[in-house]
């Protein structure tokens, strides 16, 4: 049955890579097409941080993030009881994300994104708490996205859930089984 659920894995990839494919040999770089007016867009950009346009580091770091993600997301699959489907979907969805991502890094030295939603504004002007002043936070629009990042974090909020869910028995579950 583990085999049938990595098949969610390489289902993400081939779409990430599918849908980054027809992006890049259909648009230029930085133009955006509305789908739902201006809700939603798909704009080609490439980013060379992490993931929302997170920029924590330069393409090693993300590159060994990745690679990280990849292992661990493996392993914890391996080792999750068998009767746990939605966690080891969960798993494959972080396997299938961070390995499209990998791919991109690899090739390019950066990755193709282009969802460009519309969900909500932030806005946090600024303010000084104690010593430490903060400058503000403005987001117009959601940082433009793929179907990896898409997929690596819906698979890391339902390993969250699943976390802090509690068991019949009041306790905190555990997500994979002892050794």
């Amino acid at each position: 049955m583990r085999r049938k659920i990595l098949w969610v894995s390489l289902l993400v990839l081939f779409l990430d890579q599918l849908s980054k494919a027809l992006v890049a040999n259909s648009m230029k770089i930085g133009e955006s097409i509305p789908v739902l007016d201006n809700f939603f867009r798909l704009t080609y950009v490439l980013n060379p941080g992490g993931a929302f346009g997170t920029k924590l580091g330069g393409n090693l770091f993300y590159t060994i993030l990745s690679v990280l993600a990849i292992l661990i997301a493996g392993y914890f699959f391996l080792k999750s009881k068998r009767e746990d489907k939605l966690l080891q979907i969960s798993f494959s969805l972080v396997l299938g994300g961070a390995s499209g991502n990998l791919i991109d890094r690899f090739r390019l030295g950066e990755v193709i994104d282009f969802l460009d939603f519309l969900f909500f504004k932030i806005r946090i002007p600024p303010f000084k708490f104690g010593f430490i002043d903060f400058s503000g936070f403005y987001m117009e629009r959601w940082p433009v996205f793929n179907v990896a990042d898409g997929a690596v974090t819906i698979g890391m909020i339902l390993i969250l859930l699943y976390v802090i869910r509690p068991q019949k028995h009041g306790s905190v579950a555990t997500p994979v089984a002892t050794v």
